[in-house]
């Protein structure tokens, strides 16, 4: 009878350790981790979304709030990026074929536009007034949300990144930027004295310059890509 057991049991062991070393490979689930993939994904994210720079803003408009209720604003602008980003990364596709758009026109787009902002923080000084809203008690998700954590520099390089590198990579690099984010706002009493706004301000134009060139190689590709569209082999 032992015997049997051990000739039905097994095989049936071995049977499901098989099955199990194939379901839980992460090539079954799409998510093998490349470390350079990462690094390709996290660091125009981080430029992007320039928590550096945006640090100055955020302390600027939350000065007068209470340090309870400015950690509570904090959570509400991370988790209001978090799904606006979420939205974007998993339906942009199917927004660009209702619009008829390519990934290579939207790179392109992008690019222009990444330029244009990485221009306006480089050239200009100061605060954006316009950011600044009227009611300081729900600014969570306007402006603190969008457009200061997630802003078109941002969403623009997801989509492009989503497309290129796929969406595990791209959600868990935006996920470690949200984090830093987070612990970024949550201490910025204690960020402020140490390097100052000064010194925030400094650090933000050499993020914008990154920007700059990051933006100038999402034109140089969509250009290429595009150009096989136009001249098709004959």
């Amino acid at each position: 009878m032992l015997k049997n057991f051990y000739s039905l049991a097994v095989p049936n062991l071995l049977g499901f350790h098989n099955f199990a070393s194939a379901v839980f490979t992460a090539d079954y689930f799409q998510l093998k981790f490349d470390f350079s993939g990462f690094l390709l994904t996290f660091i125009p994210i981080f430029v992007a979304m320039d928590v550096v720079g945006t640090l100055p803003l955020f302390i600027g408009l939350t000065q007068d709030i209470p340090e309870r209720a400015k950690r509570r604003l904090t959570l509400q602008a991370v988790l209001t990026a978090f799904a606006v980003a979420i939205v974007i990364i998993t339906g942009g596709k199917s927004i660009f074929n209702f619009l008829g758009i390519t990934i290579a026109d939207f790179k392109i787009a992008g690019g222009l536009i990444l330029l244009l902002l990485s221009i306006r923080d480089l050239i200009f000084a100061g605060d954006d007034e316009s950011k600044k809203p009227a009611d300081p008690e729900h600014i969570g998700v306007v402006p603190l949300g969008i457009p200061l954590i997630i802003g078109p520099a941002v969403l623009t390089t997801l989509l492009i990144l989503a497309d290129t590198y796929g969406l595990f990579l791209t959600i868990f690099s935006l996920v470690l930027n949200l984090v830093i984010v987070f612990f970024t706002f949550y201490f910025s009493r204690y960020i402020e004295r140490l390097i100052g706004r000064n010194g925030a301000r400094a650090v933000a134009k050499i993020a914008a310059l990154f920007l700059a060139a990051i933006a100038v190689m999402m034109i140089r590709i969509g250009i290429m890509d595009i150009l096989p569209m136009m001249n098709p082999a004959r």
